[in-house]
């Protein structure tokens, strides 16, 4: 492949990857045509501030768990009522951006809610994916998905891997440097 050809294939990789962050009634939308084309949809959310290579390992072990992955990520105002007034790093939208350029991601949508559990009524995954953090009994909308038939899957944490141990590192090293 040639520069031009590589520089045209990232080109028009980035152009598709902003097709994926779509709204809620968009999305809603093209999820109803694959599941009548009897795809099986996986979702997961996350505020995914500061991405690192233990995001990248889960969200590609969920997208291996079905045909498409929806990622549900919190908006800039759900994670500063989860994680204080100084999160996230980085804004939504870029983000969001970020997160689109994976390619186990198929779609993406931004939440305001304090919860997924809205979202989830309207996406109706196969498949539910949370971190290895939880119980199943603490994953939101387990009820929802599996009152039609669908399951809650967890996936190991990478250890050591944290959008605040990131944090910490970055002060540890550069604190009192002006």
């Amino acid at each position: 492949m040639t520069a031009a050809e590589v520089i045209t294939d990232f080109s028009r990789r980035n152009r598709q990857s902003d097709a994926k962050i779509l709204p809620r009634d968009e999305l809603t939308a093209l999820l109803d045509s694959a599941r009548a084309a009897g795809k099986t949809l996986v979702f997961t959310n996350g505020c995914f501030d500061l991405l690192h290579a233990g995001h990248i390992k889960y969200l590609q072990q969920a997208r291996s768990l079905g045909d498409l992955l929806v990622l549900g990520l919190n908006s800039d105002a759900s994670i500063r009522k989860l994680k204080g007034p100084k999160r996230p790093l980085l804004e939504e939208t870029e983000r969001a951006q970020i997160l689109a350029a994976l390619d186990c991601i198929d779609y993406l949508t931004i939440f305001d809610e304090d919860t997924p559990l809205e979202l989830l009524q309207f996406v109706r995954p196969d498949i539910l994916v949370k971190g290895g953090d939880y119980l199943p009994d603490e994953v939101v909308g387990k009820d929802l998905v599996e009152s039609y038939g669908g399951r809650v899957e967890l996936i190991p944490f990478v250890d050591g891997k944290s959008t605040t141990n990131i944090i910490d590192t970055i002060l540890s090293r550069y604190q009192g440097e002006g």
